[in-house]
């Protein structure tokens, strides 16, 4: 019986075959498929278009942005109205713009106003009250507290400065900006106070003493004479232990000194102030050619006219503030003092 070689040799070349059918197959596909991922990862997310939640509740503006595949960065901030609180104030990018699927939406959302009712402010001092305000305003980046200026002002055995009243009252719901109106204590209509002795006194010494009397005043210069001590307080009237009206001034005489080198200046800083109804906080500084910045004087006044001393380095900046506020501001140059009739 003989062998069938030719059959084996058929048989195994078809098995062969469809080896190496099967591995290029398998090739092809991988290749196929590889080709579809990077594809697909080139064409990237599906884009789409940012919607519209500006004035929306939270909850509601996040449902919208989910449903479109997209995701928040929440910021918090300070409205106007109480209203406002857990809305949207703002977004970013803007309504109807085309991104991404993925992308991170910037939504600004309201805390509300940084106080939702009205303190009660009668019996603490104007100015206080003020700075309060203005540190709001600060933190809110907003002004939605105002003052009613200006102010009334009443005679009262209150502290000169004290709210008395205020409209709206305490607890008043702040849905928007307010405007707050203050009655003023003037303090008692017949306010005396005791002259304080400054004759002989450097002026440095005479202005920190006009300071702690709260004494309305009037410096005026003249050149020192023989007996005199350049830079001192050589005459006053109403002389000192007087008892005398808060808002009547004192005349005040300081001696120049007879020579100052030639980078120095003395002289009288005048300048005219609003009139107030009471005494309010004033302070005349130096800036020094150098940076450095110098007290002249920090004092009550009440408004008009006033005139302080100084002797400073030629090219220094006076500046006068009231309540924190510049009033003016004056370059320091060499001049001649003139001499003044001294009252007898």
């Amino acid at each position: 019986m003989g062998f069938n070689f030719d059959g084996i040799e058929s048989y195994v070349s078809d098995h062969i075959k469809l080896f190496i059918s099967l591995v290029i197959g398998t090739l092809v596909f991988a290749g196929v498929v590889a080709l579809a991922v990077f594809f697909i990862a080139i064409r990237g997310s599906e884009q789409t278009m940012i919607p519209d939640v500006q004035g929306k509740e939270l909850s509601q503006a996040l449902l919208e942005l989910q449903v479109k595949e997209l995701y928040p960065r929440i910021q918090l901030r300070y409205s106007q109205s109480a209203f406002e609180k857990g809305t949207i104030l703002e977004q970013d990018p803007m309504p109807g713009t085309i991104v991404k699927a993925g992308r991170r939406i910037r939504l600004v959302v309201s805390q509300g106003v940084i106080v939702d009712t009205l303190s009660d402010y009668i019996g603490r001092n104007i100015d206080d009250v003020r700075m309060e305000i203005q540190t709001i305003a600060a933190a809110a980046g907003r002004q939605f507290l105002s003052l009613k200026e200006p102010f009334m002002y009443e005679f009262s055995t209150e502290e000169v400065g004290t709210i008395l009243q205020q409209n709206p009252e305490s607890g008043f719901a702040i849905s928007g900006p307010t405007e707050i109106d203050f009655v003023i204590s003037k303090g008692p209509e017949d306010a005396m106070i005791k002259v304080p002795d400054l004759v002989g006194l450097p002026i440095p010494d005479a202005l920190e003493e006009i300071a702690r009397s709260s004494a309305a005043f009037s410096f005026s210069v003249r050149i020192a004479s023989e007996r005199d001590v350049p830079e001192t307080v050589v005459f006053q009237r109403p002389a000192g232990g007087t008892i005398i009206g808060a808002d009547q001034p004192v005349a005040i005489v300081v001696s120049a000194p007879p020579a100052l080198p030639e980078n120095e200046a003395f002289g009288l800083f005048t300048y005219t102030l609003p009139a107030n109804p009471y005494a309010l906080a004033v302070r005349l500084e130096a800036v020094l050619p150098n940076g450095e910045r110098r007290r002249i004087a920090a004092v009550d006044h009440l408004g008009g006219e006033i005139t302080i001393p100084y002797h400073l380095p030629v090219g220094s900046t006076l500046i006068l503030t009231m309540l924190n506020r510049e009033m003016a501001r004056e370059e320091v140059k060499a001049a001649e003092v003139a001499p003044v009739q001294v009252l007898n």
